[in-house]
């Protein structure tokens, strides 16, 4: 079973030295209406566009969704 983007994105967070993956990271998992379930990239991308926090970078959730859709 795969993983959703949420689960996956997780383990970004906490870096003692953050980068924009892990402040992504730390956003997404404050944020409780953030759709912890998805694994489309339509649904995950028009959520950050519309509603999420802008320290969750359209361009960050970009570079992250390549490394997600490689496994």
């Amino acid at each position: 079973m795969k993983r959703s983007f949420y689960q996956f994105a997780l383990k970004y967070r906490g870096k003692v030295r953050p980068d924009d993956f892990s402040r992504f990271a730390d956003a997404m998992f404050l944020d409780h209406s953030f759709p912890k379930s998805s694994e489309d990239f339509e649904d995950l991308s028009r959520y950050i566009e519309e509603k999420a926090h802008p320290v969750m970078k359209a361009s960050t959730f970009d570079a992250m969704w390549e490394e997600y859709t490689a496994l």
